[in-house]
């Protein structure tokens, strides 16, 4: 079976972010999306963090994932060492309850854009669902399933709806 060559790079700066982030790599699956997941600190490994980034345009990938909490550098210095698009997923916990993750992955400086998504269950999967729709921008078989996703999303709220309008009506009826 041929493998195929993976478009999106998830670097998380600790494996204790695996938790989090695998909800991306799930749904990056379920995309058809191939991608490979590391772990290398900006702190504690940061040749290896710009070894990775000055690589990844070179191996094949499109976009990059990155997840760290704390201080949350990883981000900024993978935008600094690739022409790639970076994504930032801030990592929930630590003494500020990832405020110092989500500030740090947004403040970068001019010319070193990381496009920073939410803390929470949601950030994964945006994380995911954005760097699908930067691939979905040259690849139209992967448009059309972007497409999809987004109307099972809408049929979804009218379900919802349709229960909660359900619930109201059977409560008046009461």
């Amino acid at each position: 079976m041929k493998v195929k060559q993976p478009a999106v790079g998830i670097v998380m700066g600790s494996d204790s972010d695996w938790p989090v982030v695998e909800e991306a790599s799930r749904l990056l699956n379920e995309f058809g999306v191939a991608h490979e997941v590391r772990v290398i600190s900006a702190h504690r490994a940061p040749d290896a963090v710009a070894a990775y980034a000055k690589s990844a345009a070179r191996r094949g990938l499109k976009v990059l994932i990155s997840c760290a909490g704390g201080a949350a550098h990883l981000g900024g210095v993978l935008a600094a060492h690739t022409p790639l698009p970076v994504i930032g997923l801030p990592m929930p916990g630590g003494s500020l309850n990832g405020l110092d993750s989500l500030y740090a992955t947004l403040q970068m400086p001019a010319g070193i854009p990381v496009a920073t998504v939410t803390l929470g269950k949601a950030g994964p999967v945006n994380a995911a669902v954005f760097a699908v729709q930067i691939l979905a921008l040259a690849n139209p078989e992967l448009a059309r399933k972007v497409v999809a996703y987004k109307a099972a999303l809408e049929r979804k709220v009218a379900e919802g709806d349709k229960r909660v309008q359900a619930d109201i009506a059977a409560k008046r009826r009461a």
